[in-house]
């Protein structure tokens, strides 16, 4: 179950003492606890804070509970965030009416101390449940799409790929004929002499070999993309394998690379690699590419805000750097950008389920708190965070070589 210091409770209630018996056991219990007294002061609030979980009373002067609810769910913003009612009232007709406008409990007055502990604790472990489960299918399906693209695309790359080496060689063979067909002709007819130069003939035979070195150039890196993709989309790993992490990095690179320059400032990102030598580490693959493609584009977003807010004269930078830690048991990853950074505030928050300061549709879908739990949880590692306002962020993981067995 998530820890209670992670998740915050918004009490809404119009009577003080309420407020503190409910302030005083949420504090002890180790919640973040905010407080609003009327239903459009509470409104006004979740915008601000986005709590976890909502305690919403009843009967309350003006807006009211169910009012109140309403305008929560309707908001595409704060639909999600489970309300629990809380209320004097025992009759089945209210407790209905709450439930069908999309409250996911009733606490009953007066208070009771391990009631409202174990209602708030049960649905939150349900909300965290849900989003994991929807982004774990989330994730499945991207797998599985990003899979059958990389594999169609594959059959006509390498028929294409596997052509252009005899394309070549043909091409260089004609020219090479013709050269001769040139050299014992000594007076060509005026009707070879006019096709000649309406086709530009000596820009054809200068042209051609550039032309399909050109063309192998742009199928190898067609080919360099579906390769990629192919690694990016192993999200389904079984079990632990051997992993080349620089390998990861490297397609997740390739993936978010028209993302590299800012439109309409032609602004470039430029991405200094500073790969130290690791050995291949046990990991599940396809979930360590989530975290990289979560993190770099993550970066990518904060370098765009500085250049649209116009924070920044530095060139547009982000760093990868890996190692072998000194105990020679972990490698450690670290992913810097010179970006916005990260107020103080919102790294207290950062690796919290629910919690995100990106607008609505914006974004990989991969949260940090998934990205921490991918990194903590499945892999025994660590995830961390050090910014400074202004001046970027560094993000800095660290992965066990070997996996140690969980029993």
């Amino acid at each position: 179950m998530s820890s209670p210091i992670n998740n915050s409770v918004l009490i809404v209630d119009d009577i003080p003492t309420n407020i503190k018996v409910l302030f005083d056991i949420l504090n002890q219990a180790g919640f973040r606890v905010s407080v609003a007294k009327n239903g459009l002061s509470a409104l006004a609030k979740v915008q601000e804070t986005l709590p976890n979980l909502i305690l919403l009373d009843v009967m309350m002067p003006g807006m009211d509970g169910f009012e109140t609810c309403r305008h929560l769910k309707a908001n595409p913003k704060t639909k999600d965030i489970p309300v629990i009612f809380m209320t004097a009232l025992s009759d089945t007709v209210n407790k209905v009416k709450g439930l069908q406008i999309g409250a996911v409990d009733y606490i009953t007055k007066p208070i009771e101390y391990e009631e409202v502990l174990a209602r708030i604790n049960v649905h939150l472990e349900l909300r965290r449940t849900q989003l994991k489960l929807a982004q774990e299918e989330k994730m499945s399906s991207l797998g599985q799409l990003v899979a059958g693209i990389a594999h169609e695309i594959n059959n006509p790359v390498n028929f294409i790929y596997g052509n252009l080496t005899h394309a070549q060689n043909y091409v260089g063979d004609l020219l090479n004929l013709l050269k001769l067909y040139e050299n014992h002709t000594v007076n060509p007819s005026p009707e070879i002499q006019a096709f000649s130069k309406s086709i530009e003939l000596e820009f054809i035979k200068q042209d051609l070999p550039h032309l399909l070195s050109s063309m192998q150039m742009g199928t190898e890196r067609v080919e360099k993309i579906v390769r990629s993709l192919r690694l990016f989309s192993r999200l389904e790993d079984p079990e632990f394998q051997l992993f080349n992490l620089h390998e990861g990095i490297d397609s997740t690179l390739i993936i978010l690379s028209h993302r590299l320059k800012i439109l309409p400032t032609d602004s470039t990102i430029h991405i200094i690699k500073e790969y130290g030598d690791i050995p291949l580490v046990e990991c599940y693959s396809g979930k360590l590419n989530q975290v990289f493609m979560n993190l770099l584009a993550n970066a990518i977003d904060a370098l765009e805000e500085s250049v649209v807010n116009r924070e920044t004269t530095d060139t547009l930078t982000i760093w990868i750097r890996t190692k072998v830690v000194d105990d020679q048991k972990s490698v450690l990853i670290e992913i810097t950008d010179n970006g916005v950074g990260i107020p103080l505030e919102v790294q207290q928050r950062i690796f919290e389920q629910f919690f995100t300061t990106k607008p609505l549709g914006k974004g990989t879908g991969l949260g940090l708190a998934i990205a921490h739990e991918i990194i903590v949880e499945k892999h025994g590692g660590t995830l961390q965070v050090q910014s400074t306002p202004g001046k970027g962020t560094q993000f800095l993981i660290t992965i066990p070589i070997q996996q140690v067995i969980r029993y």
